[in-house]
């Protein structure tokens, strides 16, 4: 998984063909944008997503207890559920998760962020 490559809380300012742009910066693939910054995530469909691909998340959350109570998880083009065991693992840290398409997704990121809201995202990407 890559370093934070945007450190800071960004809004996702677009997103489409396979990638996202925020902080004046592009990503083709998966992101995990949390108020530490936005990261690119090694997954190419929802399958993918474990526990070990949200470490930054986890690793965020011991660091600074609360940080983030709600993850919005986009998941492409149609609604997936992630796999019982990241759903596990996810509440276990006390994190309240919601998956929806990448686009409504992105969106709730953006307007939670702008609230001050304890928000983070991860987002598969959509054509």
């Amino acid at each position: 998984m890559s370093e934070a490559f945007a450190p800071g809380l960004h809004l996702i300012e677009a997103y489409g063909g396979g990638q996202f742009n925020f902080a004046g910066m592009r990503n083709v693939g998966a992101i995990l944008a949390t108020p530490k910054g936005v990261r690119a995530v090694d997954a190419a469909a929802v399958v993918d997503i474990d526990e070990a691909r949200l470490a930054p998340l986890f690793a965020e959350l011991a660091e600074t207890p609360g940080s983030v109570e709600f993850l919005a998880v986009g998941t492409g083009s149609a609604p997936r559920r992630l796999n019982a065991a990241t759903v596990a693992a996810l509440r276990a840290a006390g994190l309240r998760h919601e998956t929806m398409a990448t686009g409504p997704a992105a969106r709730v990121y953006n307007v939670m962020a702008a609230e001050g809201r304890r928000v983070a995202a991860l987002l598969m990407p959509a054509p």
